[in-house]
């Protein structure tokens, strides 16, 4: 029997509920305690979830913690890794992992001197969907990947978020906050990239708040909202990403691969589960499926959401001695392909990455049920 970490939360906004509501789904650890700059959010989410609220200096010298959830707000999320580093606690951050590859390297350096790990979001890679695609890949379904596509397109945020202002600012932007799901997923079916290019813009340079209190007032808009970027792979795959919030309306399919054999339509990476078709060469399409329980619905009835597997592979990993499937590798090869990609698109140039990893272990249906409590 392995002991379960002690998991503390420093943020204490609407993704920390997402957390604390799924946390006792999985083994391997105990959300313990949760802390904001706003000690009001602190107690009412610590009240709801009867867990204790802290100061967030008062969590970070706790000593039943043994691991911070970092959810605070993408610019900063290196300071309060790093602090929780520094503490001698185990991080697992919410994507995206850091803002640079320099700041990501620090975080690493600092990890390997404590003798912590850093874990980070996102984790729907390991839905079943998707994991399925992985084992389909890995088995040659469609033979050698050579092309593919990878759409995330809508008309953005201002219009149901009272607050978007960050989502807009630098360190914001659809390639940092929705690239991650996108490019995590390509990662561990495709492997690392190793170079990339893109053309970047903007569809205007302020967006109007269409909801709430502050409906009506603008905000200014500092980062690129539509990016069209191409991805090589050290594998020899070539994958062109889309990636806006200019759109109103689109018909593109989220994820397609396009093999020597045939072609693998896979679900939305922003989820864990969803419908994964292979149409092999002159055939049709076929939905593939497997019993994996991260493709279970479980949230309004139609949707697979088991955010916190990750947590749970790394807690375990780390009372087992092996590597975790969300690691600082990983997670650091990420940040630099959506950095080299931003870059790219200010230079007009093709980065290459100076970054790899190794694909994560597939996670398949008893790994994943070993998970769960």
């Amino acid at each position: 029997m392995t002991k379960d970490l002690r998991v503390g939360i420093i943020g204490c906004g609407n993704i920390s509920t997402a957390y604390l509501q799924l946390a006792s789904m999985f083994k391997g650890y105990d959300i313990v305690a949760v802390a904001d700059i706003n000690m009001d959010n602190a107690r009412a989410r610590a009240a709801e979830f009867d867990v204790r609220a802290q100061t967030v200096d008062d969590l970070l010298a706790a000593a039943d913690v043994d691991l911070v959830i970092n959810l605070t707000i993408p610019a900063a999320h290196v300071d309060v890794s790093r602090a929780i580093l520094k503490a001698g606690k185990h991080v697992y951050s919410e994507k995206p992992f850091v803002l640079s590859l320099a700041e990501a390297q620090e975080l690493g350096d600092i990890a390997k001197a404590e003798g912590v790990r850093i874990g980070s979001a996102p984790d729907t890679f390991m839905g079943g969907s998707h994991q399925l695609a992985r084992n389909l890949i890995d088995a040659g379904a469609i033979g050698k990947v050579t092309s593919g596509t990878a759409v995330v397109m809508s008309s953005g945020m201002e219009d149901w978020h009272p607050n978007p202002d960050f989502f807009f600012q630098k360190g914001g932007g659809p390639i940092l906050d929705l690239g991650p799901y996108y490019i995590c997923n390509l990662v561990q079916l495709l492997g690392p990239v190793q170079k990339v290019t893109s053309f970047t813009g903007m569809a205007s340079d302020t967006r109007t708040i269409q909801n709430g209190p502050r409906n009506g007032e603008t905000v200014p808009v500092e980062t690129p909202t539509t990016i069209h970027s191409v991805l090589s792979f050290e594998s020899g795959a070539i994958i062109t990403l889309l990636a806006s919030w200019d759109v109103w309306a689109s018909n593109h399919p989220i994820m397609e691969l396009y093999g020597s054999e045939g072609t693998m339509d896979v679900p939305d990476p922003n989820f864990f589960g969803g419908i994964l078709t292979v149409t092999e060469r002159s055939g049709d399409p076929v939905e593939k499926s497997w019993d994996h329980p991260f493709s279970v619905p479980n949230f309004e009835e139609t949707q697979a959401n088991y955010r916190g597997a990750a947590l749970a592979d790394m807690a375990l990993a780390i009372a087992e001695g092996r590597p975790h499937r969300c690691n600082d590798e990983f997670a650091t090869h990420v940040v630099e392909v959506m950095t080299a990609i931003l870059e790219a698109g200010e230079t007009g140039t093709v980065m290459t990455m100076t970054t790899t990893c190794s694909k994560p272990d597939v996670l398949g249906p008893d790994a994943a049920r070993a998970l769960l409590a």
